[in-house]
């Protein structure tokens, strides 16, 4: 499948890194948030990833441009008036990704909506470009297959400010909103699975994907949630991104499940 992952946003939250660079390219243990993501779904076997880039997007395009580069051992010979550049080894991953341009002030809704002509009529992997998860993405995808609704998204219990979900029995989503502080329940985390119906729901750059279209999806029954009980963090602050500095550092980062 493929991954669309949103980063387009402004990242004000996190405004002391955001302001010189998109939020997802805010760097964990040297390399970005979104390198980070995109290594727990290549563990899968996903390779195939959408940047719906928008704020600062010329920066995700440059650090792609020079990644085989930066990633590999070169040799450069000037001998004789040569300038011949020789890969030795190369550490890059082998992925292939896809940088659109989806606009500046773009909703995420808008931006999933842009992406389209990219991911054709297949069911398609969606994350946020600001959050890392230890969720195995292969049972994720194995049980929205089972249930055979529209969307499912990966629900964890946190006490942060996001989508509240109403999940009954089943597992199906009743009803999603935003998160109140005084609620103690599942919170959207994203990590979803999406079957191309959901381009349908969703009207243009202005539609927020998190209001309309997730809340009529759970209104007719066609939002499901995969509960996860492991590591999931989203970095909304620089103390969220010393935190997580701090794990990788440590070697107790539970999103982390590649090898060196």
């Amino acid at each position: 499948m493929k991954v669309v992952i949103l980063a387009g946003g402004y990242g004000t939250r996190i405004s002391e890194e955001s302001q010189f660079k998109p939020k997802p390219m805010i760097e964990i243990g040297g390399m970005p948030i979104l390198w980070h993501i995109m290594k727990e779904y290549s563990f899968y076997g996903h390779t195939e990833f959408i940047i719906c880039a928008g704020y600062k997007q010329q920066m995700i395009k440059e650090w792609f441009a020079n990644y085989f580069l930066r990633s590999s051992d070169v040799t450069f010979d000037y001998r004789d008036g040569k300038n011949e550049m020789h890969v030795r080894s190369s550490h890059a991953e082998p992925w292939q990704v896809t940088i659109a341009d989806t606009g500046l002030d773009t909703m995420t809704g808008g931006r999933i909506k842009r992406i389209q002509p990219y991911v054709g009529e297949e069911p398609f992997l969606m994350t946020y470009g600001d959050g890392v998860c230890d969720v195995d993405i292969n049972k994720l995808i194995a049980f929205h297959k089972e249930h055979g609704k529209i969307a499912t998204l990966t629900a964890v219990i946190q006490d942060q400010a996001k989508g509240v979900l109403d999940i009954d029995s089943d597992n199906a989503v009743k009803s999603f909103r935003e998160k109140k502080r005084s609620d103690g329940a599942a919170i959207n985390a994203g990590y979803m699975v999406l079957n191309p119906d959901i381009f349908e729901y969703i009207e243009g750059d202005q539609t927020v994907f998190e209001w309309q279209p997730m809340e009529k999806l759970a209104a007719e029954h066609q939002l499901m949630s995969y509960m996860h009980r492991g590591y999931w963090q989203c970095m909304d602050s620089m103390r969220e991104k010393d935190l997580l500095d701090k794990m990788l550092k440590n070697g107790k980062a539970p999103w982390k499940v590649w090898e060196e």
